[in-house]
């Protein structure tokens, strides 16, 4: 059963955060909401793939100009995900790029080693890794690129993703792998669906983080015995009715309505939303720590061209550019 209040903010957050996002992408002077909350904390866009570190994946992983074989765009898109810092990545590209050759021949190793030795930041704090050492190394890093040596075996993660007929499969055979958790196979198994190795239902199936899990004990009351997947596809589903019922016109995002992960992404951000405005839900975490800061106009922003999103005259896409390394 929907807690009427905290369900009905849900959908007017989503509208919300996304027009702040458009008004924003097309220049718009600040400030963009009037809703003190959004005005003041700072909150992941309603969209996955219009977030930071999600378009940069996008642009220069998935669809980066130079040709890259299959197993090897793959290996970049496990690994940009499993660091999900771009500086981490710009690091390992300047030191002679990424690919299976540059992983077998440890410089990529050594160029993390090195980075670790001089203190630097490898990793983002978005995802909560699995840390043990599963492949005997002492340092996390190292494990990682032992399991990223594994998936790129012949007959391992590439076969298995030309053989998946879902996001689902890609799912189940992203868990096969060590250090890889239920919640990280789902952030990968989208990651690798924005590219063209595959093109999947993105809300054929869903996984429910920690964050989402706060956030729908505070939507719902009582689940009436659906699992948190049940319930994300159950609102993706719902979306447009939710949305007409409350009077709300969603903008959507250049004509594709919130996906399954979006909406799993939502209920993480209304979770941080509701500890200010509905601060009598009480739950592990008590308040917001970020606040907004604006940091200048947005990038053009770059979608997968397999979507076919068609963009306003205000907003220009983002342009590809030829990179040498």
């Amino acid at each position: 059963m929907p807690r009427r209040e905290v369900f009905d903010a849900y959908w007017t957050f989503a509208a919300e955060r996304q027009r702040i996002y458009l008004a924003r992408l097309a220049g718009a002077p600040g400030p963009w909401s009037d809703d003190p909350i959004l005005a003041r904390f700072k909150f992941c866009n309603a969209y996955r793939a219009a977030d930071r570190v999600s378009q940069y994946l996008i642009r220069e992983v998935a669809y980066d100009d130079r040709e890259f074989d299959p197993e090897d765009l793959l290996l970049r898109i496990v690994l940009f995900r499993l660091f999900s810092r771009p500086e981490t990545w710009e690091l390992l590209e300047a030191g002679g790029g990424v690919d299976r050759r540059t992983l077998g021949s440890g410089r990529l190793g050594g160029i993390l080693d090195r980075a670790v030795a001089r203190e630097e930041s490898l990793y983002t704090g978005a995802f909560i890794l699995c840390a043990n050492r599963a492949y005997g190394y002492p340092r996390k890093h190292q494990n990682h690129l032992a399991l990223l040596a594994e998936m790129s075996r012949p007959g391992g993660l590439g076969a298995a993703v030309a053989r998946a007929r879902s996001i689902g499969d890609l799912y189940e055979a992203l868990r096969a792998y060590p250090l890889i958790g239920p919640f990280m196979a789902y952030q990968l198994a989208v990651d690798i669906n924005y590219s063209e190795l595959c093109d999947f239902d993105e809300s054929e199936t869903t996984v429910a983080g920690p964050g989402a899990l706060r956030g729908i004990a505070k939507c719902f009351s009582d689940p009436a015995g659906l699992e948190p997947e049940q319930i994300i596809l159950w609102m993706t589903e719902r979306q447009n009715a939710e949305f007409e019922r409350l009077g709300i016109d969603f903008p959507g995002l250049f004509g594709r309505p919130l996906q399954a992960i979006d909406i799993q992404n939502l209920f993480c951000e209304v979770d941080k939303y509701s500890r200010v405005a509905f601060p009598e839900l009480k739950s592990n975490r008590s308040r917001i720590k970020t606040r907004f800061r604006p940091s200048g106009p947005l990038p053009p922003p770059f979608f997968p061209p397999k979507w076919g999103l068609q963009l306003p005259a205000d907003v220009v896409p983002g342009q590809k550019v030829t990179k040498c390394h």
